[in-house]
């Protein structure tokens, strides 16, 4: 029986390595229910250029249709966008939208991407916030609460400012600021319309040894009565549901018995 979703997936048609179409073949050869498409919405920001969806979501859709008809009856597969908080283009006509926030304002109004690389965001705290990290993570966490009010299907590594902190040599994660500006951006969530995601996609690419988000957030979000899906964040085919088995220890240790999988008749609870 299939059991589990991967609905946080990227293709060549953002900055994924295959092909929506191999997207699609490796998640039915997992076993997935459904597959869900969700590139990266295109954003005014140059840098982005080819790393994003262009602004004409034509051709991504007719694909997406395509391979919708070529595995009905077998796996849902489910038109879907991951949301920017820089995004020029809306999540309207999708299936589903994973709302995330790649980047942060700084106090001198630049836009910083929190997830590029250690060296971009150590260069982020010292240069726009004076060396102090806890400022640049309560930054980050007023955009997550931003699109956390905006009710997505799912909030994307609602904690990605940590990718490159474990060992903590940016900013103290268990610092009571830290921890303060974490949770009020959770608690903006809604719990009736989002569903929280355990995001294993930096382990899989060798950042991370644990899923986002932090285990004192999850701990948070069960107790607002929030659902959890896991996802892979896939970037490539061999990854498309990389570390479920690991998501699911994170979620049990959380207290929660049951995880929930996008389909195309909704959502579906699954025993963990």
């Amino acid at each position: 029986m299939r059991r589990f979703c991967s609905v946080h997936t990227h293709s060549t048609m953002c900055d994924g390595k295959n092909t929506l179409a191999e997207m699609a073949a490796a998640a039915f050869a997992a076993g997935a229910v459904s597959f869900g498409a969700s590139g990266h919405s295109h954003t005014p920001m140059p840098e982005d250029k080819g790393c994003v969806l262009p602004a004409d979501m034509t051709a991504y859709r007719a694909e997406v249709l395509r391979l919708r008809e070529m595995y009905r009856g077998r796996m849902d597969v489910l038109l879907g966008i991951e949301l920017d908080n820089c995004a020029d283009v809306t999540a309207e006509g999708f299936d589903y939208w994973i709302g995330s926030a790649h980047r942060l304002q700084g106090p001198d109004g630049r836009w910083y991407t929190v997830d590029w690389d250690a060296e971009t965001l150590t260069a982020c705290r010292d240069g726009a916030f004076g060396g102090d990290g806890l400022a640049m993570a309560e930054r980050y966490y007023d955009q997550v609460r931003r699109m956390a009010a905006r009710r997505p299907t799912i909030l994307g590594h609602i904690d990605l400012v940590t990718k490159f902190n474990e060992g903590t040599p940016l900013f103290d994660e268990s610092s009571p600021r830290y921890r303060a500006a974490a949770l009020e951006a959770l608690h903006t969530a809604d719990p009736a319309a989002t569903l929280l995601e355990i995001n294993t996609g930096a382990m899989s690419r060798g950042y991370r040894r644990t899923p986002y988000p932090a285990p004192f957030l999850l701990e948070e979000w069960r107790r607002m009565g929030g659902r959890i899906i896991f996802t892979a964040d896939a970037h490539s085919d061999s990854a498309i549901a990389y570390g479920y088995d690991r998501a699911a220890e994170l979620a049990r240790a959380a207290g929660f018995d049951r995880s929930t999988v996008l389909t195309a008749a909704g959502t579906a609870e699954r025993p963990l």
